[in-house]
């Protein structure tokens, strides 16, 4: 039996969100629902007219392989995260919020630096607009990489946003192609919309001939498909994934398990921040699936874990509350 269920890697973040209007996307140029590669003098510039005009309504740990294996963690599972974390205030606080919860990293060694930071921006319709400013993650490379615990895993699950480093984007290849070589089963996030416009070719490199189970959302399968039909785009992701989700927000989700499609339905909520949610849903469905769980009990325990984080503010949900989630999936399965 493996050590760990999921072995992750990611970009280590720390979020700081604000509650904007749409007119401040346009005031500043923003592409408004995508994550944006800035600079630390750019973000910085950033932050100052935000905190001119708005109130900082949440500070906390981020990234999106980061936020999955803690909402995976929490749900009871075993994980790995491998990420880079400078040894600063910011890094301290990535590192206390990520809380080590059934998670080992290889974070034994900090180097001098930055670490990295995402200004969060969610605007009346609850949407996220991102704006990173990556630090000591740009340099993530195969060094940071614990084979060893990998090859000791069910599943490697790598984060999308990594494609946009040449020496992290070396690294997953590798890694992926390791755990093919050693029986360990793959997990890919697309991570978000501007990774299919910007970096396609980079994602399709790492996607190389598939995976075993791919997440995304319906935007993100469409702009990789290169299609605006729904239907077209899950036929043309079943070319590369032996399973996949597609989040579809307030109508829920689909999940193809191999064998057959699975409706999974949404739960209404008021949303105020869709930061995370992506991230979360993996995590649960990759608690239920490594548990023994099928694609709807998985899905349905995701999508009710996604509808309770778009109703607060920030990308994690309190440690108790996801056993009180699995409590109520299971004993209503």
């Amino acid at each position: 039996m493996a050590k760990y269920q999921v072995f992750g890697i990611g970009n280590a973040l720390v979020d700081k969100e604000f509650e904007v209007e749409d007119s401040f996307f346009t005031e500043h140029n923003i592409e408004k629902g995508l994550m944006t590669l800035v600079d630390e003098e750019q973000q910085m510039t950033l932050l100052k007219a935000l905190e001119a005009k708005y109130e900082l309504r949440k500070q906390s740990g981020g990234g999106s392989a980061g936020n999955t294996l803690y909402a995976f963690s929490n749900f009871g599972g075993e994980a790995y995260y491998a990420c880079k974390v400078a040894s600063d205030d910011t890094g301290d606080f990535f590192l206390e919020q990520l809380g080590h919860h059934n998670i080992d990293t290889n974070i034994s060694r900090r180097e001098d630096g930055i670490s990295g930071r995402c200004v969060v921006m969610v605007s009346p319709d609850a949407e996220r607009t991102m704006h990173t400013f990556l630090g000591v993650s740009a340099e993530f490379s195969r060094a940071d990489l614990d084979f060893d615990s990998a090859k000791d895993s069910e599943y490697i699950y790598i984060e999308g946003y990594l494609v946009t480093s040449p020496p992290a984007k070396a690294a997953i290849t590798e890694l992926k192609k390791f755990a093919e070589d050693n029986g360990v089963k793959t997990a890919m996030t697309f991570s978000d919309p501007a990774m299919l416009e910007y970096f396609k070719s980079d994602v399709n490199d790492v996607l190389g001939d598939g995976v075993d189970l791919l997440f995304c959302n319906e935007r993100e399968a469409k702009l990789w498909a290169g299609t605006d039909d729904f239907d077209a785009a899950c036929a043309a992701m079943k070319t590369k994934a032996k399973s996949f989700v597609i989040t579809r927000g307030p109508k829920g989700a689909l999940a193809w398990d191999g064998t057959q499609y699975v409706e999974i339905e949404g739960n209404p909520v008021q949303a105020v921040d869709t930061n995370g949610a992506g991230d979360l849903f993996a995590g649960a469905y990759l608690y239920g699936i490594t548990q023994g769980h099928s694609a709807a009990t998985a899905g349905k325990l995701a999508s009710l874990a996604a509808s309770e984080v778009v109703s607060v503010y920030g990308p994690r949900l309190a440690p108790e509350r996801h056993e009180e989630l699995l409590a109520q999936v299971l004993g209503n399965s």
